[in-house]
């Protein structure tokens, strides 16, 4: 009698037990699939809109509340590209636990949100010290004031 193989992993999911990084598991995925060209365009294109929305303030705080609104929904969309993924992908990648869309999905995002957040706090402290230095400029100009009176 022939031995059946009874996996819990389907034929087109990525088996677990040959990822043993994430660096592994990224080498795992088809980056030929037009979709994740499309997510790796979609990255590209929010980097862009971060370095490009530095000197508008406005404008970036918006980039950052979307940016943090889709890593929010990462959840839910992991849920919908789970059931509906052979419309669109040739592989199963979207697990319960979501490690796909963390690393492929969320990570990018996640990066960018830093980056912004990282020119938020320098453009505060340069801020702070060109006031600290018009400060000390008036200080001097009262001073040297009081001194010629």
């Amino acid at each position: 009698m022939a031995k059946q193989n009874i996996s819990s992993i389907p034929i087109d999911a990525i088996s677990n037990m040959r990822i043993t990084s994430v660096w592994t598991f990224l080498l795992s995925i088809d980056w030929s699939e037009s979709w994740l060209m499309g997510l790796l365009l979609f990255h590209l294109f929010c980097f862009t809109v971060t370095l490009l929305t530095t000197r508008f303030y406005r404008l970036q705080i918006c980039h950052f509340i979307i940016l943090a609104a889709l890593v929010y929904s990462a959840e839910y969309l992991n849920e919908m590209a789970a059931v509906h993924w052979r419309s669109f992908s040739k592989y199963q990648y979207f697990d319960s636990r979501g490690m796909f869309i963390s690393l492929v999905f969320s990570a990018p995002l996640l990066l960018n949100t830093v980056v912004i957040v990282a020119l938020w706090v320098y453009r505060t402290f340069a801020t702070m010290t060109e006031l600290k230095t018009l400060q000390l400029k008036r200080k001097a100009v009262r001073e040297s004031r009081k001194k010629t009176e």
